[in-house]
């Protein structure tokens, strides 16, 4: 549209913020008639009806007008006077908005007479302020006792005020910074009271507030938790969400388990109904119910196909639903949950296709019942001979052999003759390690590892570690075979000669050394029985779980992560110790420190004085039980690719080391050279020994 005169379209155009902020430097030197700060400004706001962003130049707007301001306090105080309610809101608002000292400190008296004032939109209105306030200089608002006045309000006639009281308190109390802001049990049932008449954003801050309020006894919570379950009815999702993020919390102060059996009832189709908004509410949706049923998994245990994945699915809403998929398998549905994963190992979206593979060879580990199914499927998947699916295939399979020893190595032929196809580095580390563990039963194991090694050093750290260690195992195995002889010695020299990782070479050393001192003692190291791997190591840690839960449909909780660890001076969030916390829980407390604040400033507030700390007994930090130690087998499936691929090898190489530093493995000849016998590590041919050190009088092994 073309501009003309008298209007403002031409400053309709995109600017950068280091060219507005010159222009504003700019302008403060000649300009007494405001012209140019007027054109930058106009610039500025056109920019931000645009939609782009120019809150980086706030400071520096303030300061352009920092020299008048004083000009317009006198017009910002008459409003605060005006007769008309919306008007008094409104002076005081912008006034609070405006973090300079000259404003603030003439906004203190007003903003003290605004929190007591009849009209109820101008008292929720000063609420939001003090948060402000608090915000451009904490202790101007400690010390005038702004939180003080802010805290009598939660008990304030009108629930809007109510909540905005709390929301501004809430905002105060996240701050590292800030004053401690907790409930006790008088102000808790107040504003429970002053939630149904609240608007839907109102009872969210309020229901998220009640974070803040640690039950005593357990008829406390239990109460309580049954005056907030009907707001699981709400139609905003944000309300639900908020609601069963409170009533995981209080189930952990509660001792009945019939109606924490019945909360988790009335939970699951309030989070089937979010299933049916828009592919983003459902992401944030299944995020977070990932996280619940890790905790309560009777909350949806028989809704598994719920989660099924339509065709139209965002990508994103597939694979969160896949894992949820898996976490609810059982027994009863693991044949319908293989069908279906079976279904969508055969679409078109190769991301997809992967983690519904693995899902399957998953599915085999959790549910015993179900492995022979899952191992069909999974052949009838490598029958397809689709690259990317023979090697998701290949990886869980490895996976299964661990889970279930001896029983499915009849498969092992089919694998073999899918080698070539295998070209990334986790699935070759598989096939790798398949190789070498079950070498007595591959009739040519030599020979695929003699292929496998030719480019052992152009392959990933990762596979060279499951090349070692394969091509020890099969030393052990045929140590009568020249192949495997020549193998052994090859990759031996490569990893301790020719490659520069510090993992790789000490892992060659560790086995050099071991076949050198007593070749029968190293088979048996490296090839001893290891318990089978479970599903145990899948599950969240209880604590960090408890923890997450606090963060229910916030980033949090789609992150998987604290918010204190991506959001600056974001205070942190943990179960907090009482009589009533259940023991379990209490075992797995997280402590939080809050770094760098002054001491704290508690503000009492109405009802009954809260229970003396003494009172409680908190367990002491040694007196947590020592977590159990990790299994040997290492991670399951769901690791990092490197640990997946390799725990195996790892758990011979720790073994291995364990033994091969004892003194009692000392050379037999009593010689202070632990390499003084390599010459009898691999029989009657040549060998290049390990190089630990420079030593001129180092001998060729015979």
């Amino acid at each position: 549209m073309a501009a003309q005169g008298g209007q403002d379209a031409k400053f309709f155009q995109r600017g950068k913020i280091q060219e507005f902020r010159a222009e504003l430097q700019a302008a403060e030197a000649k300009d007494k008639k405001f012209t140019k700060r007027k054109t930058v400004l106009k610039k500025i706001v056109a920019n931000i009806t645009m939609g782009n962003d120019m809150s980086p130049l706030f400071t520096d707007v303030v300061q352009c007008l920092a020299e008048q301001i004083h000009l317009v306090i006198p017009s910002f105080l008459q409003d605060c006077n005006d007769r008309n309610p919306l008007i008094r809101a409104l002076a005081i608002r912008t006034m609070s908005y405006i973090p300079i000292p000259v404003v603030t400190e003439a906004l203190t008296e007003q903003l003290r007479h605004c929190l007591k004032d009849r009209d109820p939109y101008v008292r929720k209105t000063a609420a939001i302020c003090v948060a402000k306030l608090y915000t451009a200089d904490p202790r101007k608002a400690e010390k005038g006792g702004f939180v003080e006045m802010l805290r009598d309000l939660l008990l304030d006639s009108n629930a809007t005020v109510v909540s905005n009281a709390v929301a501004a308190l809430s905002e105060i109390g996240d701050r590292q910074d800030g004053v401690i802001f907790k409930l006790n049990l008088t102000v808790a049932n107040k504003l429970l009271a002053a939630l149904g008449e609240s608007s839907e954003w109102g009872q969210i801050y309020i229901l998220d507030s009640l974070l803040r309020y640690v039950p005593e006894r357990h008829t406390d919570a239990e109460l309580m938790a049954e005056r907030i379950i009907i707001h699981l009815q709400h139609a905003n999702s944000a309300v639900v969400l908020t609601t069963i993020k409170i009533l995981l919390y209080l189930m952990n102060y509660m001792e009945n388990r019939k109606l924490m059996d019945y909360i988790c009832k009335k939970m699951g189709p309030p989070l089937v109904t979010l299933l049916s908004s828009g592919p983003e509410v459902q992401y944030v949706a299944l995020r977070n119910i990932l996280l619940i049923i890790q905790r309560r998994p009777s909350v949806l245990k028989n809704d598994v196909k719920v989660f099924f994945c339509k065709y139209n699915d965002p990508i994103y809403v597939k694979l969160a639903k896949l894992e949820i998929m898996y976490r609810l398998a059982r027994e009863e549905n693991a044949r319908e949950v293989l069908a279906e994963l079976q279904e969508y190992a055969s679409e078109v979206d190769i991301d997809f296709v992967r983690k519904a593979v693995r899902s399957i060879g998953r599915l085999a580990i959790k549910v015993q019942p179900a492995a022979d199914a899952c191992i069909q499927a999974l052949l009838d998947l490598i029958e397809t001979k689709v690259t990317y699916v023979v090697q998701e295939a290949v990886i869980v399979i490895k996976d299964v052999f661990r889970r279930y020893p001896g029983k499915y190595e009849g498969i092992i032929p089919t694998l073999c003759e899918n080698l070539d196809a295998l070209d990334e580095p986790e699935s070759k580390a598989a096939m790798i390690w398949i190789v070498g563990q079950f070498a007595n039963r591959i009739d040519n194991a030599d020979e695929l590892m003699d292929d496998l090694t030719y480019t052992f050093m152009e392959e990933p750290v990762e596979v060279q570690l499951a090349l070692l260690t394969a091509a020890v195992k099969l030393f052990i195995y045929k140590a009568q075979s020249d192949t495997s002889k020549a193998l052994v010695h090859k990759v031996l020299k490569w990893a301790t000669e020719e490659v520069d990782n510090p993992d790789l070479r000490d892992r060659g050393f560790m086995y050099w050394r071991l076949l050198a001192i007593n070749p029968t003692v190293a088979g048996e190291i490296v090839l001893a029985e290891k318990p089978a791997i479970t599903t145990d190591s899948d599950r969240m840690d209880r604590g960090a779980l408890d923890q997450l839960l606090l963060h229910t449909g916030t980033l949090g909780s789609i992150y998987h992560k604290n918010p204190e660890t991506f959001i600056r001076n974001a205070a942190g969030k943990a179960l907090t110790d009482s009589p009533a916390l259940n023991p379990l829980s209490r075992q797995v407390l997280v402590p939080l420190s809050r770094p760098n604040i002054p001491p704290a400033i508690h503000v009492p507030g109405p009802g009954p004085p809260p229970p003396r700390e003494a009172s409680v007994s908190p367990v002491p930090p040694t007196a947590k039980p020592a977590p159990p130690a990790p299994p040997q087998t290492g991670d399951l499936i769901g690791a990092s690719s490197s640990a997946d691929t390799l725990d195996g090898e790892g758990e011979n190489e720790h073994e291995s080391g364990e033994h091969g530093d004892e003194d009692s493995l000392a050379s037999p000849s009593g010689s202070a050279d632990p390499y003084a016998n390599l010459d009898n590590a691999f029989g009657s041919y040549l060998a290049d020994e390990p190089k630990p050190q420079a030593d001129d009088h180092l001998t060729r092994l015979f």
